[in-house]
């Protein structure tokens, strides 16, 4: 496989811009005493670790040449205590340090999952597979890393590095601005570096998001159902390889940039204490200084490059982690499309009655799902939908429970527009069956408890057996609390599909929605569902979707939709009494079950 080329970079994607670093600041603002606490061990720390040197110039300059022992055990003590007593508080600040970032690694990922379950379903349908995921656990976790080590790490070096100059211009002035002179080399280079590190960090996130979609969809018991049933986990390595392989290279190329800019750093830093040596030297041997000052300067001049070198290095980690933070807040800057009124209503009582006003409703500009649509649903009577594969009709239940919102046209619940109403309370009311069932890998009473976890036992145990699932239940080896796999894979389609109406059954809901419940399953499950849906259905305001015609016989009317608009509607005998769109694919149905 070639190697990729390298990202080309564009200054205007990867400069940090102010609203970003505010952005930043806002997140250590709930944590403001804890980050004081931080800084001010910074600052002890610091000046603890000042110590050595300036005792260092005192045992040359006045110890030694006095020969006085006690003095010289004294400045000996304190050189190892300072050092100490510097480690101790370092201890306490890396810990505090690393508090807050888990809090804002934390928070940040409870609000960016809350954010994403506020999104259209259109955002999840155009995601790659892998990349909501990516963000919510690698990008945040990048994020969090920033926060407790790199924003730190500037802090530190730069008390550091200041209280080191303070030091220096006090020891000796003239030697200080030959070291100071030198500072700017070590920032000359962190610009370029920073963007290519940038680039390449965005790149890999990229890629890493591709990675954990191959992964979720291949690892999971579908996906790996799927794999093995084709034979296919020959293509499969292969994908997983190549993305591996590309990660493996832009995680080279970042460390080879790396290491190139610390090998400059690194000869910056040899630079000075030569210059310091030669220039200082002269001083001492003409008489303009003493030899402790000297020593004690070259020692600091560790505590002055260290930090710079330092300061360098982590500027160019905080411009690669602003690619975390730029991944993240490229969703949270994601208005959510259906989202509540400022004046909006949380239902209360519910009738059921529905009215559907010429709706229209557009995936995208253009391409209309449904067109002009008009329908009144009586509260507590049942409307079936029927119609080809893509005329509309699931579109049409997904705007009833407001996954998506009508392009024209509007959508009343006891005549209140359902974009006045608030979210919560209308899907709260609202109970939907599909034909793929899904159950978390969770046991059968907490996947039946969903909707309504405050239900107690009893409650669970009337609802399946309204359901006619509570027998097969009892059977299972832990009852209740048996785990249901990956998807509720344990089970067969026809068990699964009944957990899900006695489900429905516990949220007890107004309104119920019954997307093609039946059309995966054989005759003998059919059945089965089917009986389990009366007691579900009976008072309730029922929209059935269906596949199988069978199933709708007893609906109070039938809607037709044919391309996204509604081309017949009445009951059952009525359409079935005129030549038609529904006669034809009743007779066509049956012709083929024959």
């Amino acid at each position: 496989m070639r190697r990729p080329k390298p990202p080309k970079v564009d200054s205007r994607e990867v400069d940090v811009s102010s609203s970003t670093v505010r952005r930043i600041a806002r997140h250590l603002r709930p944590h403001a005493g804890l980050a004081a606490a931080v800084f001010a061990l910074l600052v002890a720390g610091a000046l603890l670790n000042l110590l050595p040197p300036v005792l260092v110039k005192r045992v040359v300059d006045e110890a030694i040449p006095r020969k006085d022992l006690h003095q010289l055990a004294l400045l000996s003590t304190l050189m190892i205590a300072g050092p100490l007593a510097a480690g101790f508080l370092g201890v306490l600040q890396k810990y505090l340090s690393a508090l807050i970032g888990e809090r804002v690694t934390f928070e940040l990922r409870v609000r960016l999952f809350k954010h994403l379950h506020r999104q259209p379903l259109g955002y999840f349908a155009s995601a790659r597979p892998g990349e909501p995921l990516s963000r919510v656990l690698n990008d945040v976790e990048g994020v969090g890393q920033a926060v407790s080590k790199t924003l730190t790490a500037v802090l530190k070096n730069a008390v550091v590095l200041v209280s080191a100059a303070a030091t220096v211009i006090w020891l000796d002035w003239r030697l200080a601005v030959v070291s100071l002179c030198l500072l700017p080399l070590f920032v000359a280079p962190t610009r370029r570096v920073g963007k290519k590190r940038k680039a390449l960090k965005r790149l890999a996130q990229e890629r890493m998001a591709e990675l954990t979609g191959i992964l979720s969809e291949t690892l999971s018991i579908s996906g790996v159902l799927l794999v093995k049933t084709f034979g296919a986990e020959k293509l499969e390595r292969r994908r997983v390889k190549r993305k591996c392989r590309e990660l493996m290279r832009l995680s080279l190329d970042q460390t080879l940039v790396g290491r190139w800019f610390s090998m400059l750093l690194g000869l910056f830093e040899s630079v000075g204490p030569a210059l310091i040596f030669l220039i200082g030297g002269w001083l001492v041997i003409g008489g303009d200084a003493r030899l402790g000052t000297l020593v004690a300067f070259v020692t600091l001049l560790r505590r002055l490059y260290g930090p710079a070198s330092e300061l360098a290095s982590v500027h160019v980690d905080l411009v690669t982690s602003y690619a975390y933070f730029e991944r993240v807040y490229a969703v949270l800057d994601l208005t959510p499309a259906i989202r509540n009124a400022p004046d909006a209503v949380k239902l209360a009582e519910v009738r059921g009655e529905i009215e559907i006003r010429n709706v229209t409703f557009e995936y995208r500009p253009g391409v209309a799902a449904l067109e002009g649509v008009s329908l009144h649903i009586p509260a507590g009577s049942t409307l079936a939908l029927v119609g080809p594969s893509g005329s509309g009709k699931s579109t049409l239940a997904a705007l009833l429970a407001r996954l998506w919102e009508p392009t024209r046209g509007a959508i009343l619940l006891d005549g209140q527009d359902l974009r006045r109403l608030e979210l919560k309370s209308l899907r709260a009311r609202i109970g939907v069956v599909t034909q793929e069932t899904y159950l978390f890998h969770a046991t059968v009473a907490e996947n039946l408890r969903y909707g309504r976890p405050d239900a107690t036992d009893a409650e669970v145990i009337a609802a399946a057996r309204a359901a006619q699932i509570h027998e097969l239940i009892a059977a299972l080896p832990q009852g209740y609390d048996t785990l249901v796999g990956e998807r509720g894979l344990r089970l067969s389609g026809g068990e699964r599909q009944r957990i899900a109406i006695a489900r429905a059954l516990l949220k007890d809901p107004r309104i119920l929605v019954l997307d093609e419940a039946t059309s995966s399953l054989d005759a003998v499950n059919e059945a089965l569902v089917q009986a389990a849906l009366v007691p579900l259905m009976k008072g309730r305001t029922t929209l059935i979707i269906a596949h199988r015609l069978s199933t709708i016989r007893n609906a109070d009317a039938i809607a037709v939709l044919e391309k996204g608009r509604l081309r017949e509607l009445g009951s059952f005998d009525e359409l079935m009494g005129k030549p038609g769109l529904f006669a034809d694919l009743w007779h066509q149905q049956f012709r083929q079950a024959a």
